[in-house]
């Protein structure tokens, strides 16, 4: 009944993009799914007399059939979508669920990478291959401490077909296989010359998208043994902002749609923005910018704007209150800095060289380069900042913040001696003058971002790959295969916008930098207090295979097929924390280090029972050099009483090896997330509006050699219909429980709420109340504590401050439980002798995703946007799919390719509050700021072929310029209101391209 329910829902949304598929008159229902194409057949067709390995099969067949649910989707199906790389044609398969990272995720510790996470298990639970070999990780780990290969690094333009195995794979493939593998399998030979260009951009005139590419192949391998080809792309988009699209989309303050004003930066003094303003208070020790008091020299405090009010960008606002007095720069900073797309620059090369050495053996060798460069803007650093993870209290530059001194001198030291050479008045300071002979009591602390230069980074991804193989065949009774593949992943990250800690106080001091307008900062003092600070990583990936097979005798629905096998593979990771001398306060110390080397003995057993009945059974040994092993064994069935319809299941066991930031010691992060502190906590500091908004609170990790692989159990259970040779539907149940998770302070939230819990509390001081604090997280559990607290608020000194940073530990703790229905349907309809309807389905209903906790608690994450502490946030959406149909009229052709993702709700269950109705809702104001709407939207893509040589295509995305559905995002602000992972189509709007390709 559920599904007939949901049946019906969804044909109630054809009116959204009814427009898109008017003129094929297909649309009866809608279809399913997020931003590019997916399902083609859900097996390869061999050629006449071939036999293939499917991915999850170490054996050659003709019947592609296998008992596990394998996707295929074609490069033609690619094509057909208008997607341009695999980053966009994996990321969008019905199966990627929670956790998965796109390009759009700007503020993550893996941003500029893109991933995939099959099933909502992760994205280091989600394999993914090149020609069946891994490649090296992304040097950067998503959350911290989850690696995964970055899709956007993977060239498409030698790309045959990708096949998505969505299933456990451990029993082939080893580690991380947990969640299934996707397998990008290129061409083996080509011959001639292909290629193509196209160019497009926004109907806003943003987002400006160009790509070129060449493939270019000789020799003819049948008749003379070998071929060789090569081939490169290159890409180029443009960005989007925030301010181009808009309310909801470009501003924290939704008060004109009945929400809360989040905007603190146009009616609170101490809200910084790029135009600082300052407040008296006392300097303890006049050399140190740091010692200034956390008590304000008057009351209510009086602010002083240093820019001129006749020059405020955006006109000034006035707060006139019991605490504060003064006029300022008025600032909404969403709108002035944040982009929900980056400029992206991507070029690739690869070539192949195919040989026979005899009747018997033959061979590759294969090659490839990639160059990605993403360029983010950020929000403006603040001067004001929590030290770094691991660094001294002492250093932070949060409460009391930063104060500028009276007087200033060119060698920064004692300045206030009046027998120090070449010493002034401070022309920052507006107080300087009144206080030149009392300067302890004439200090200015400043609130401000540094705007004058570029909040942000830049990220060079280069990856090189070369691999190479012989297979053959021994008295034409074994199949053996040999192959070997080495890759490298560099990263370099260059990050701006942050003030070093040293530089900052030494310009303070000296007065070189001018706060009252930044503008006129040459560009060397800009460089010695915030300079750009490049960091270096690398992972390397070197995997060496061996395995032989054979037929050992006839059964009576076949051969039985044996295969074995042995693989060596050394995984090396550094990842160089951007700021190892802690001297730059907000910026992040992640790092990871490691260097493994795996052994593992695999084997498999195909036994075709009977004509209707085949049973297979594989398993794998993996041996790592940190001390631990497992065996992973998997058993399938296929069951066939007909020729129209087909019975399968699987029993799999799987595991996750730690990551190098999991296990090494040597590794460690701190990660951030929006928290609003309660009403207790609000009470507490009544005049100081920036505490009852959203903040950064920070978790910080050290890698745990102690800690053991996650380990899982899964079954599917499906069925494949074809009532024709062109139609055909599957339905899987899929159920997977993934044990001992390594979980990164499963409880930080508790903790979080813990130290919060003391906020009604009466105290003699700060210190106190943060002391009963902080004792409450101790209670949590083994491994929380506080790391980082906040000076005291200024308006109420005795109040509990801000817990900044609370360390939490890596532990083997809880378990997953996922289950799901996975649908497909591929039919081709030939309705005139030069008119064909080819219509294809892809959709997941992720039945249950729940988090069991050691505790007893249940985190309920299907339809929610749990879990938040998951890559970018983007939740858990119950259904996700796509439907792809093309009209083929003689030359010319129409394919709409329609997306859907459903509705949501604005909860999370691992932030601290397991209850899932609207009442917990993150961002509070009711049920309408709780759903989050469903989102469908619809591309085409017409393609006519001039002649067997050219075609020319005109490709519409989101032709009925569908808008993204609000959700008021409080945990990453720098998405507001939107979610990235399943929504950016929404928020790019409309766009357009078009171009033309050759082939000779």
């Amino acid at each position: 009944m559920k599904l007939l329910s949901q049946a019906a829902l969804l044909r109630g949304t054809v009116a959204t993009s009814a427009l898109a598929l008017s003129s094929l008159g297909l649309l009866a229902a809608p279809a399913y799914a997020q931003a590019a194409p997916q399902v083609a057949e859900e097996t390869p067709a061999p050629a006449e007399d071939a036999t293939i390995v499917v991915t999850g099969s170490l054996l050659r067949r003709a019947d592609t059939a296998t008992p596990s649910p394998v996707t295929v989707i074609g490069a033609e199906n690619l094509q057909r979508a208008g997607v341009t790389n695999m980053a966009d044609a994996i990321r969008q398969a019905s199966a990627d669920g929670a956790g998965s990272i796109g390009i759009g995720f700007t503020s993550g510790f893996s941003a500029g990478g893109s991933a995939v996470s099959l099933r909502n298990l992760g994205v280091s639970s989600t394999l993914v291959l090149v020609d069946g070999l891994r490649s090296a990780n992304f040097p950067l780990s998503d959350d911290g401490h989850n690696s995964y290969v970055d899709l956007s690094s993977i060239p498409q333009v030698a790309v045959e077909r990708v096949e998505v195995l969505k299933d456990g794979a451990s029993s082939t493939y080893g580690a991380d296989a947990i969640g299934g593998v996707v397998n990008i399998i290129m061409r083996k030979k080509f011959t001639g010359l292909e290629g193509g260009a196209e160019a497009g951009v926004s109907e806003q005139g943003d987002g400006q998208k160009y790509r070129a590419h060449l493939l270019a192949g000789y020799g003819d391998y049948n008749s003379q043994g070998w071929n060789v080809y090569i081939g490169g792309e290159y890409e180029k988009g443009g960005k989007v902002t925030a301010k181009s699209r808009g309310f909801p989309f470009d501003t924290l303050d939704l008060r004109a749609i009945g929400g809360k004003d989040n905007n603190r930066a146009d009616d609170t003094l101490t809200s910084p923005t790029t135009n600082a303003v300052v407040t008296r208070v006392t300097q303890t020790n006049l050399n140190n910018p740091l010692a200034g008091s956390v008590a304000n020299a008057t009351s209510p405090a009086l602010f002083t704007s240093l820019t001129p009010l006749s020059a405020c960008p955006f006109g000034t606002f006035t707060e006139n209150t019991a605490s504060r007095v003064g006029t300022a720069c008025a600032h909404d900073l969403t709108r002035e800095y944040v982009q929900i797309l980056p400029k992206q620059e991507r070029y690739a090369a690869i070539g192949r060289f195919s040989f026979r050495v005899g009747d018997n053996v033959e061979g590759y060798l294969a090659g490839s380069y990639s160059h990605n460069k993403v360029d983010i803007t950020l929000l403006p650093r603040g001067i004001r900042q929590n030290q770094a993870f691991g660094g001294s209290p002492s250093t932070s530059t949060s409460n009391p913040g930063i104060v500028l001194p009276v007087w200033i001198c060119p060698s920064g030291v004692d300045c206030a001696n009046p027998a120090t050479p070449g010493r002034t008045l401070n022309p920052n300071n507006p107080y300087a003058a009144a206080y030149a002979n009392n300067p302890a009591a004439g200090a200015a602390r400043i609130y401000y971002l540094f705007g004058d230069v570029k909040s942000g980074s830049v990220r060079t991804n280069e990856l090189y790959r070369i691999t190479g193989g012989l297979r053959g065949t021994i008295a034409d009774a074994w199949n053996w295969n040999l192959e070997a593949g080495y890759s490298r992943d560099d990263l370099k990250l260059v990050q701006t916008g942050f003030a070093n800690l040293n530089g900052l106080v030494k310009a303070i001091n000296t007065g070189s930098y001018n706060f009252v307008n930044p503008s006129l900062n040459s560009q060397a003092v800009r460089d010695s207090v915030l300079p750009p600070i490049t960091s270096l990583s690398n992972s390397e990936e070197a995997t060496v295979d061996a395995s032989v097979s054979r037929s050992l005798f006839t059964l009576p629905g076949g051969d039985l097929q044996v295969a074995v096998g042995g693989q060596y593979r050394k995984e090396k990771l550094t990842n160089r924390s951007a700021n190892p001398n802690l001297d730059v306060p907000g910026l992040s110390t992640a790092q990871a280090y490691g260097n493994r080397d795996v052994w593992a003995a695999y084997f498999e057993v195909d036994a075709p029972i009977l004509d209707t009945l085949e049973v297979n059974a594989s398993g794998r040994y993996d041996h790592y050099s940190e001390g631990f092993s497992h065996f992973s064994p998997k058993f399938g069935a296929k069951f066939q009483p007909i020729k129209e319809l087909a019975i399968r299941g699987t029993y799999s066991e799987g595991f996750r090896a730690p990551t190098f930031a999991e296990i090494d010691p040597r590794s460690s992060f701190s990660g951030f997330v929006g928290y609003t502190p309660g009403a207790a906590f609000q009470a507490a500091h009544p005049n100081n509006a920036a505490y009852s908004s959203t903040y950064s609170v920070g978790r910080g990790f050290v890698g745990n050699p102690d800690i053991q692989p996650e380990t899982s159990r899964s079954f599917t259970l499906g069925a494949v219909f074809q009532p024709t040779s062109k139609i055909s539907f599957t339905v899987d149940y899929f159920n997977v429980k993934k044990n001992g998770l390594v979980t990164a302070g499963p409880l930080a939230g508790d903790a979080i709420k813990a130290y919060y819990s003391v906020a009604g509390q009466s105290f003699a001081s700060a210190a106190a109340a943060s002391a009963a604090g902080c004792a409450a997280v101790a209670k949590v559990g083994a491994g929380y504590s506080c790391n980082v607290i906040d000076g005291a608020d200024p308006f109420a000194l005795s109040a509990l401050p801000r817990l900044l940073v609370v360390n939490a530990p890596y532990v083997n703790s809880d378990y997953d439980l996922t289950s799901g229905l996975q649908f497909g349907a591929n039919a081709q309809f030939d309705l005139a002798p030069d008119i064909q309807w080819l219509s294809r389905l892809d959709l997941q209903a992720t039945l249950k995703y729940d988090r069991h906790l050691d505790n007893g608690d249940v985190q309920r994450f299907t339809g929610t946007v749990g879990p938040a502490d998951l890559s970018s946030g983007g939740g858990t959406p119950k259904w996700r799919g796509n439907w792809q149909n093309t009209l083929v009229l003689g030359q010319f052709s129409l394919t709409a390719t329609t997306y859907y993702v459903g509705a949501m709700k604005g909860v999370a269950a691992d932030q601290g509050n397991l209850d899932t109705s609207c009442a917990a809702t993150l961002y509070g104001g009711g049920p309408a700021f709780c759903k989050i709407k469903r989102f469908i939207y619809a591309d085409l893509n017409a393609s006519f072929e001039v002649n067997e040589n050219f075609n020319f295509f005109m490709f519409v995305g989101n032709v009925t310029n569908a808008g993204a559905p609000l959700y008021a995002n409080t945990l990453y602000t720098t998405q507001p209101n939107y979610l990235a992972s399943w929504h950016l189509p929404g928020l790019i709007g409309r766009t357009f391209r078009a171009g033309a390709n050759f082939k000779f």
